[in-house]
């Protein structure tokens, strides 16, 4: 079955950020986020689940640790187990993204 934003099951998440679950089983997540211009995710990690993040448009600021890494469309960063991190958008324009989880980041989320 096709899957997109447009029929896939929609959540809002922080600061009226939007998510879409593009696939969701245990074993593998990946959803469609919307971060609005000048927003911040809550610094966290992830005890077993391994993240990709892959910028579809805009520009947003993954924070690792302290470092601040800028990922313009058509980049991505991988996110191991047990890293800090925090996704941001400090723009004046929405960012898109995916985020591919395996396994699923149900319930193994930490939030500092």
């Amino acid at each position: 079955m096709k899957i997109s934003k447009q029929n896939a099951e929609h959540y809002i998440w922080g600061d009226n950020c939007d998510g879409w679950h593009l696939v969701k089983n245990k074993e593998l997540s990946v959803i469609h986020e919307r971060i609005p211009a000048n927003t911040t995710e809550v610094i966290h990690y992830h005890h077993e689940t391994r993240q990709f993040f892959f910028i579809l448009s805009g520009v947003a600021t993954m924070k690792i640790h302290d470092q601040m890494i800028t990922l313009n469309p058509q980049e991505g960063i991988e996110v191991p187990p047990l890293t800090e991190h925090q996704m941001r958008n400090d723009s004046d324009q929405d960012a898109e993204f995916l985020v591919i989880s395996q396994p699923n980041s149900r319930g193994d989320r930490i939030n500092l």
